[in-house]
Parts: C-alpha cells; structure tokens; sequence
C-alpha cells in the first residue's frame, strides 16, 4: 500500500506522524488510506515512541472578554465556560469548537477524561436553568469532531470523582443525588462500545471525592457521607480492576481532612497534591513538602499531572487572573507559562492529553 505515491510506506508513514493536530482533520478527509492510518492505536503509539506526539492541558475555563472581566464579579454574573488548550511545550493557548447546542457554554461543574485520541465529557448543571446534565459528549481529536454517546444512566448526580484508564474506559465514582444524598454507587463508561456497566458499590457514601486511575486500578480519595455535608473524610477506597472489586479502604491517606480536588497521580505513580502553600508528595505514608508555590498562584484551581510534570493553574488572590505554571519533578523548579488574558479565567476541571 502506498500512502504517499512514490515513497516507501515507512518513510510516507513516517511524514503522516510528524503531522501537527491541528491539520489531522484534514489529513484525514484526503482519502481513506491516510484516515485508517491516522486513526490507528499504532499510529498514535509511533507518535508518542518517537516523540512527535503533542502534549495538551484541556481545561474547562470561564471565557474572559477584556471589556467586561471587571464587571464579572461585580454585576454577580455567571461566567460562561468553554474548552481551553495549553500546550506547554510551547505554551500556546487556543479553543476547542464548541459542544453542539450549548451556545450558553458548558455545563458547569461538568467533568473530563481522556481517552486515547478522545476528550469525555460528562454531567454539570445546564448554566441556564442549573438541570443536571446526563449527557456524554466526546470530542476526536483526530477528526477535529463532536460526537453524543450514551447517557448517564441511573440516578442524576453531581460532584462525582471521576477517571480514566487512557485507554477505552471512564469511571463515575459518588456525588449526590437531587437531594443532596451522598452516593455509594459506581459505574464505567465503554467508549469504545458506548455502553456503560455497573460496578459494586463502594464501601462508603462520597460526595466530592476525587478519583484517580494509579498502578492500573481505580483510587477513590476523600469525599464525604450525607451526614458529614462538606466536611471531608481522609480515608480512600481502591477498586480492582482484575477482579471487579472494591478490595480495601485506606485509612487516613489525606493528612489533613480537605478537599482533594489537586490530588494528581504522576507518572512515576507518586501521589502529589496543593497544601499550605506546597506541592506535596505521598513519600511511604507521609505527605512531605517538595516544592513551594509561586505566590501568583496560591489559590489553586487545578492541577493535572503529564509525564515527570505538574501543571498548575492558580491566582494570587480574588479577582486576580489565573495563571499557569510547569512544575518539574525531577527537579522541582518552575516555568511559568504566558497566559494571555483571553485564558486566564477560572478552571473548573481538566485532564491531560496526547496527541
């Protein structure tokens, strides 16, 4: 098969690879021996071995119009949310299309995944008339398109942990119900088959619970019951992949009982999350300080990990603009990242990417 006429297939492939994102959807609508190539778990396994792949931040973050960021906080206006990318190998910013029918912006509070060449989307109160939202939309990366899947099923819930294996599967861990009753109940989404399967329960109610995909199973850390209403436990629960079970509760993994919204997994499978001022790190059983944050970004919004880093987006204080900086782990020090103003609104969730 030639893909480019006149050049051995390794070479033709080897220029498809080197293609930037941005162009992938016209790569493939030229024909279809470059659409099932550029589509392919190989192609993208090529992209990331030789190192052509690129590396996004998709953050779900409040637009900022400079004529009337002043006004936002002042007049009690809500802002409106869309996708945002940063790549921080060169720290350029742009938008994503957005999600069809939501001309009022994204769901708030909704939550996301990667998966592959995919972004999920799922669940948020309609900023409109604040309904919760059971709607799963998945963005292609490679085709520049949205797609709708397969509804939530079960109860509507909001605030739940969730996470993905990077490979076909989400999880939905917690939340609350409309009644503000904290959930026990999980469930996985199958991109793939675009079916959704239910897990056990877990062994406590988690409302606010953050999830992490850590050593190939799923972790669930904090969170809290009905009748704690916002004061957080530090307890987690690790479900097992293998065997389709919840297999033990971990006492006391959170120092301090908090919210664990910044708790990241990192590649090297250490857990680090924000407190006090530090990024900490779990070393054995003990959270230890291994670097202190920049003072225009104290207050966190979000942290994602990707590779031996940590990018985290913050504000000095209210009314501030967010901001953007690269933590190294190997050596703990910092890059601060440009953000234009256009990008520098409030984050409510994001995950990693690589394309």
């Amino acid at each position: 098969m030639e893909l480019i006429p006149g050049l051995p297939y390794d070479i033709a492939r080897d220029c498809l690879i080197r293609v930037k994102y941005k162009q992938l959807a016209t790569v493939v609508s030229i024909c279809k021996s470059w659409k099932s190539e550029t589509e392919s778990p190989e192609f993208r396994r090529l992209r990331r071995a030789t190192c052509t792949g690129q590396k996004l931040v998709v953050m779900a973050q409040a637009r900022v119009n400079p004529n009337q960021a002043s006004n936002i906080m002042k007049n009690g206006v809500s802002p409106v949310y869309r996708f945002t990318l940063l790549e921080p190998d060169t720290g350029d910013w742009c938008e994503l299309p957005p999600i069809p029918g939501f001309s009022n912006g994204l769901p708030l509070f909704c939550q996301v995944a990667s998966v592959g060449s995919d972004l999920v989307v799922l669940g948020g109160l309609d900023p409109v008339t604040w309904e919760v939202s059971v709607s799963v939309f998945i963005f292609n990366f490679v085709s520049a398109t949205w797609r709708r899947g397969a509804d939530m099923p079960g109860v509507r819930r909001s605030f739940f942990g969730f996470a993905s294996d990077f490979d076909r599967m989400v999880y939905v861990v917690g939340g609350h119900d409309g009644d503000k009753n904290a959930l026990r109940s999980t469930m996985a989404y199958d991109t793939a088959k675009d079916e959704w399967l239910s897990l056990p329960d877990m062994a406590r109610e988690r409302d606010e619970c953050k999830a992490i995909f850590r050593h190939g199973n799923l972790h669930v850390i904090g969170g809290y019951s009905t009748e704690m209403q916002g004061r957080f436990e530090r307890t987690a629960e690790v479900f097992e992949i293998a065997s389709w079970q919840w297999k033990n509760v971990l006492d006391d993994l959170l120092e301090d009982a908090m919210c664990p919204k910044t708790c990241v997994c990192g590649s090297d499978g250490e857990l680090y999350m924000c407190r006090g001022g530090y990024v900490v790190a779990l070393k054995g059983s003990t959270w230890k300080p291994v670097a202190d944050l920049p003072a225009d970004v104290s207050n966190i919004a979000n942290v994602t990990a990707w590779q031996d880093k940590l990018v985290v987006i913050g504000t000095a204080g209210f009314r501030e603009p967010y901001m953007a900086y690269v933590l190294d782990l190997k050596n703990y020090k910092w890059k601060k990242m440009e953000t234009p103003q256009q990008y520098s609104g409030h984050v409510q969730s994001g995950c990693y990417l690589e394309i």
